[in-house]
């Protein structure tokens, strides 16, 4: 098997009642990304703005979870979530970096919350 530049997904499969994307890189790496963690991350206009300080904090997603995954050519995936938001296209090396930096993400985000007086629902 030959490993390009930037790891491609191997497989894509939904566990834990929905809760949380599993994928499989084709370097031999898994990762398990919550459906808050991807929700919240979204690669949307809707969350990112159109530049970084448009970027949302997307508050009181714990529960959510998604509903359906839809590949996109080969280059990407699209999430719809239990919440109806379905306007991101996850590309492999959008995923790829939301597993690696989940940790720096995931605390910033959280920061973010508290600072505007929000919550994770």
């Amino acid at each position: 098997m030959t490993v390009s530049a930037e790891p491609w997904p191997v497989e894509l499969r939904l566990a834990d009642q929905k809760s949380t994307l599993i994928v499989v890189w084709e370097d031999g790496r898994t990762d398990e990304l919550p459906a808050e963690y991807l929700r919240v991350e979204s690669p949307s206009a809707e969350v990112q703005g159109h530049s970084p300080t448009e970027k949302q904090t997307v508050p009181g997603k714990r529960d959510v979870t998604i509903k359906n995954v839809e590949p996109v050519g080969s280059y990407a995936v699209r999430l719809t979530f239990s919440d109806g938001h379905n306007t991101g296209l996850y590309s492999w090396p959008y995923l790829r970096k939301l597993a690696e930096e989940n940790e720096t993400v995931w605390a910033a985000y959280l920061a973010a919350l508290a600072e505007k007086g929000l919550n994770r629902g």
